[in-house]
């Protein structure tokens, strides 16, 4: 080395170091340092639908291969229908279990299995929403959950995108994978939507605010006056009433002015009376009228038979009539025929040269021609 070169500055915590020729790039130091470490075993369960069972069976041999890679041990209980996760003697990573109980759930929420592996990873969280108890009308739990989806899976493409996340909804459930900050915006998107907020704002607010962070002048300033200010529109009836009534009144000025008659007014309202109608009279009561009530009951018997008797001789003929009345149809006005058609297009022309100008016998007659040639 030169003189005129400067001697490498030397760290005052690194000056009396030497080089180990044993310590190499490929040594996890975590992992021997944490080897044996544990005191207690710890365990997480979760139980799983029965439409999952099939899908478990098939996928459980890759479960475990990519658990014992970090000294988890896993176990699939197909009698009680859980699945647990619990630390062994070569687990080195006191973490880890959180993340094995992360991916039993994710397994279980219906993710498929090379997604939620990737839980495993320390960049990758997950999240699971339970939507099923926000609304308690199920037409409109659906639509809504619905609306998340969008059409044919628009929206919820347009939410990854713009949060770096994989979103799976799932019955009464929302699962999303991701990192932790993107996991907070999806949360508020899903939270919103089921309180009937349409998903579309927030995505509209997500994309300018990924167009504001590239700018570094705005770093340091607030960005509340670019983010759109979405407010609720519901109106109270007596406000909706007042709209109403504005509308209707400037329609009746308008049409003053163009010199149409006004709109018709609404019927003149009854007069409000606080007495209730007056009762009306019981079968009893009717009886009492007449006077039936005070008959015998052999007497009764005996005009129940005279009604019985003088509706039987009326004549079978009559009451068929009356029967057949219903089944009558409709008289019907015949279309005209081609012939009648004709006849009544010839009526019309020599009404309508019985009106013209008197023209010279040539064209009278060329004009006549044309029209009996069109007639026929």
């Amino acid at each position: 080395m030169s003189d005129n070169e400067a001697a490498p500055a030397v760290n005052k915590n690194k000056a009396h170091r030497k080089d180990k020729p044993w310590d190499t790039d490929d040594i996890d130091h975590v992992r021997l340092a944490n080897a044996g470490a544990f005191t207690e075993e710890s365990s997480f369960a979760t139980l799983f639908p029965k439409y999952r069972e099939k899908y478990l069976r098939e996928v459980w041999s890759a479960v475990t291969r990519a658990l014992d890679a970090h000294g988890i041990a896993c176990t699939l209980d197909l009698v009680h229908g859980s699945m647990s996760v619990r630390t062994t003697r070569k687990t080195y990573d006191p973490y880890i279990i959180l993340k094995a109980r992360d991916l039993i759930k994710l397994l279980a929420r219906g993710v498929a299995v090379t997604q939620a592996v990737k839980i495993l990873d320390d960049s990758v969280a997950c999240d699971i929403i339970k939507i099923g108890t926000l609304v308690r009308n199920k037409d409109r739990f659906v639509k809504r959950r619905q609306r998340i989806i969008g059409p044919d899976g628009s929206t919820l493409k347009a939410i990854e995108l713009l949060t770096q996340c994989y979103v799976l909804v799932q019955g009464s459930t929302v699962s999303v994978m991701g990192p932790y900050k993107s996991l907070k915006e999806v949360r508020r998107i899903i939270l919103d939507c089921m309180k009937n907020i349409h998903p579309i704002y927030r995505i509209k607010e997500l994309m300018i605010r990924r167009e504001l962070a590239k700018d570094p002048k705005l770093a340091a300033e607030s960005w509340d006056r670019f983010l759109p200010q979405f407010r609720k529109r519901h109106l109270k009836t007596s406000e909706k009433t007042a709209r109403k009534n504005e509308a209707i009144e400037q329609k009746t000025e308008a049409r003053k002015a163009a010199g149409l008659e006004p709109l018709p007014s609404k019927p003149a309202k009854k007069v409000y009376t606080p007495f209730p109608p007056a009762q009306l009279p019981r079968k009893v009561d009717l009886q009492l009228e007449s006077g039936e009530y005070f008959l015998k009951a052999d007497e009764k018997q005996a005009r129940e038979s005279e009604k019985k008797k003088q509706k039987a001789s009326q004549s079978p003929f009559v009451l068929l009539q009356e029967r057949a009345e219903a089944f009558v149809a409709p008289v019907e006005t015949a279309a005209p025929t081609v012939e009648e058609k004709r006849h009544k297009k010839r009526k019309a022309l020599e009404r309508g040269l019985d009106g013209e100008e008197q023209l010279s016998p040539e064209k009278t007659k060329k004009k006549k021609k044309k029209r009996s040639e069109e007639v026929s």
